[in-house]
């Protein structure tokens, strides 16, 4: 299905593949985004908490976006950028780095490090951040995820940011896995991206004007999500996948199962301070895996 160019779609919060050591695993990250953006997403979003993109350096970050343009990997059209940091400055740079190579927009989570900060706060530091980038600032997606950040993007300054930064500010991705706040922002900005990061409320609020979503599971199942992503579609299969991924230390589960998904225990790795799973957890993960994706197969 060809991609409305009005509609952000879906986007597969790639994960990254590690060397033991905590090298960025550059053939293994090609493989697997030639494998997503073949199975059914519309682009990738390096850097993203699915793929420990707080955990990732300059280096890091510029060798990974090499390697996926270098592999033939349109970054206008299928690339985003995951920005994540405290400091305005490296949170810039970030954003360089992914600009000056042609990707197609960033989705940038709000400085994390300081709690309790209120809106006109974080209103000075987006300001900040897209005065900084000047003319090269676009596309941009708002991250709430306050379970990582512990720092809200609220209706109102969303308001206050697009009105600022008109068609730099695209869009929103809502990580809060309530659908309650996924409503308000649809009520509120129903004319930028909502998108929503939880698989498992995704298709109804697709059915109420959502775009898509940036979301982990596209990593494992891109095939599934396009429908409820297109259509709004529930799947059960979905569902029931998503539990049990939570059920887990959610990143090193979904990087656990890209390595069942492509039968290469070499994607299992995380970075410090995160760790990988235990082989126990590993067998009962790619069982329940098996036996769930065996359903839809049925």
């Amino acid at each position: 299905m060809a991609l409305d160019p009005n509609r952000f779609g879906l986007s597969c919060a790639i994960t990254t593949p590690m060397r033991e050591g905590g090298a960025v695993d550059l053939p293994r990250l090609v493989h697997h985004a030639r494998y997503v953006l073949a199975n059914g997403c519309d682009s990738v979003t390096l850097f993203g908490t699915t793929g420990e993109g707080a955990a990732l350096g300059a280096p890091a970050r510029t060798a990974m976006l090499g390697a996926l343009v270098g592999a033939g990997i349109d970054p206008a059209r299928q690339i985003y950028a995951g920005i994540a940091a405290a400091s305005l400055h490296e949170a810039v740079e970030q954003a360089q780095t992914a600009l000056s190579i042609g990707a197609k927009g960033l989705l940038v989570a709000p400085p994390f490090y300081f709690k309790g900060v209120s809106d006109e706060g974080l209103y000075a530091w987006f300001s900040q951040f897209f005065e900084k980038l000047g003319p090269s600032a676009r596309n941009t997606i708002l991250y709430h995820i306050p379970s990582v950040t512990a720092v809200n993007i609220s209706v109102g300054l969303v308001e206050r940011l697009k009105k600022a930064f008109p068609g730099v500010v695209t869009g929103v991705k809502d990580s809060s896995c309530d659908y309650p706040t996924t409503e308000a922002f649809l009520k509120a900005h129903g004319e930028l991206a909502i998108l929503v990061g939880d698989e498992r409320l995704l298709a109804r609020a697709v059915r109420a004007g959502a775009q898509g979503s940036i979301c982990g599971v596209a990593n494992l199942v891109p095939q599934l999500l396009r429908p409820l992503v297109y259509d709004g579609i529930e799947n059960p299969v979905v569902n029931a996948l998503v539990d049990e991924i939570c059920s887990y230390p959610v990143l090193p589960a979904v990087k656990a199962l890209v390595g069942h998904l492509h039968g290469d225990a070499g994607y299992g790795a995380m970075r410090a301070p995160l760790v990988a799973l235990d082989e126990s957890q590993r067998k009962r993960l790619f069982a329940a895996f098996d036996q769930i994706t065996r359903a839809k197969a049925a």
